[in-house]
């Protein structure tokens, strides 16, 4: 029978004294450049190809040797920072500042604890002010986790989140997160608006056409919730600019005809935030 146990020591201590070797030149032996000033960073080869099989596969390609530096422009250095941090120690100083960036970073690197690390710390310190980079970040590498935290988040606080300067920067796949939620506290005559003034913001931006921009986002829009009165407004405005495209109308008049709803249809559902019409009794029939 064997006597063999596993005995763990102070691993915080541990984690204290491998600290002292991050960017430490002595013992060193590869160098980096990291961001546009190239600012110098030591570490050891052996420690982060154990670590990232990214680093083991870069290694693997070059020659040791100490007088080799590997540039790395397109990172900045505090974000290298901390990826080192984590990578000798297991343990990551985040900030509001560099959370988003330690997150795509990880990923990169393919360090998936720091990655649930950065996503813990994003979902605990979601503000109106991140709650849309957050989201966008989510969704360019499908983070489940974060993608629901941020979504109840801008749900509890949509005004306030879609009055931000980062939801005029969101992509049309974030977008579109947003209008599939029923429980946005937001009537759909006021989130029209705040999606038409994205599409004109960014059709400067990408030089396309309004209608172009919004194509993707528009159909998302529950018009059926909206009064004749209000179709009519809009279906008038519409001839300027053709954002909105007919089928949209077209389907929204059809229900006004029949009386008739659809549970089964998300656009016929109403959102948290919808204000009573008339015509929204005959939603469930």
């Amino acid at each position: 029978m064997s006597n063999d146990l596993k005995m763990e020591g102070n691993i915080a201590e541990f984690a204290k004294e491998m600290k002292k070797i991050i960017n430490n030149k002595e013992h060193s032996d590869v160098k980096f450049k990291i961001g546009p000033n190239r600012k110098a960073f030591y570490a050891h080869r052996c420690i982060l190809s154990a670590r990232s099989a990214i680093f083991k596969a870069l290694f693997a390609e070059q020659t040791p040797n100490r007088d080799v530096e590997i540039p790395l422009p397109d990172t900045s250095p505090e974000i290298f920072q901390a990826m080192l941090e984590f990578m000798y120690t297991n343990c990551v100083s985040l900030t509001p500042k560099i959370a988003l960036d330690t997150f795509g970073v990880s990923i990169e690197y393919g360090l998936d604890e720091l990655r649930k690390l950065a996503a813990l710390y994003l979902v605990e310190n979601l503000s109106v002010h991140n709650a849309c980079e957050c989201l966008q970040v989510a969704v360019t590498y499908s983070n489940i986790e974060l993608l629901g935290a941020t979504l109840r988040f801008i749900e509890e606080h949509t005004e306030a989140v879609l009055k931000s300067k980062a939801f005029q920067e969101l992509s049309d796949e974030s977008m579109n997160e947003i209008l599939q939620s029923d429980n946005l506290q937001m009537d759909e005559i006021e989130l029209l608006k705040y999606v038409k003034d994205w599409a004109t913001i960014n059709s400067t931006v990408l030089e396309k056409s309004v209608s172009e921009v919004a194509r993707k986002v528009i159909p998302k829009i529950r018009f059926s919730l909206l009064s004749p009165e209000e179709l009519e407004k809009i279906e008038k405005d519409n001839k300027k600019d053709n954002l909105i495209p007919i089928d949209c109308f077209n389907n929204s008049w059809r229900f006004h005809a029949t009386k008739k709803g659809d549970p089964t249809n998300p656009l016929m559902k109403r959102r948290k935030g919808t204000e009573n019409r008339d015509h929204l009794k005959y939603l469930d029939q």
